[in-house]
């Protein structure tokens, strides 16, 4: 027999009708068997925003970067307490035959398995004239899950804006990092970063 649930708005197949614990004649059913929704695909832009001192192409380096987030599960609104990173190099299956993520976990809270990847074409570099604006960096790709915060760390990389000088380890963890261009006799600096996610 197949029936609607009012309070959780679903159809369900399964169970009979019987007596409720107040008496009344109701179709009593197994919560089991009830139809999930499918979990809806959907695509988030991490937003950069610094002030760039004497550099440009501020960008993350190599497959293994690791991008720090806290993320949000689509169906219970759990956010996780601590931080998960996801790697472009990280691929898991996912169920079905759908392909692959960069992640797949089952939330703590209501068991749901959901998943995120990262869109390797969209990754984007911060140049010395996107300085102080906000800047598409990289899209990922969510099912059941929406990135709520993000942490910048290690891995990171630049250039001297007119030099061309190479620095390939940048820390962004303080938000802030300076350094100095022999080749062109200044310091340089990415300072006050900050970031927002936008739905796609």
């Amino acid at each position: 027999m197949r029936a609607f649930h009012a309070n959780r708005g679903l159809f369900h197949d399964g169970g009979e009708w019987g007596r409720a614990a107040d008496g009344e004649r109701r179709f009593l059913f197994e919560p089991a068997l009830c139809n999930v929704p499918p979990v809806s695909l959907q695509k988030f832009a991490l937003h950069f925003k610094a002030t760039l001192e004497n550099v440009t192409n501020v960008r993350p380096l190599g497959d293994d970067f690791r991008w720090f987030l806290k993320l949000k599960c689509g169906n219970c609104g759990e956010v996780s307490d601590k931080w998960q990173y996801v790697t472009p190099m990280d691929s898991v299956p996912l169920k079905g035959g759908r392909g692959s993520a960069s992640m797949v976990q089952k939330c703590k809270l209501c068991s749901r398995e959901n998943s995120i990847d990262i869109l390797k074409d969209t990754v984007t570099p911060y140049n010395a004239e996107d300085s102080e604006k906000f800047k598409p960096m990289v899209q990922f790709e969510c099912r059941g899950l929406e990135p709520v915060d993000f942490q910048p760390q290690a891995g990171f990389a630049a250039e001297g804006a007119e030099s061309g000088t190479k620095f390939p380890e940048v820390n962004l963890l303080e938000k802030d990092w300076t350094d100095y261009d022999e080749n062109a006799s200044e310091s340089v600096g990415i300072y006050e970063v900050t970031h927002q996610f936008v739905k796609c």
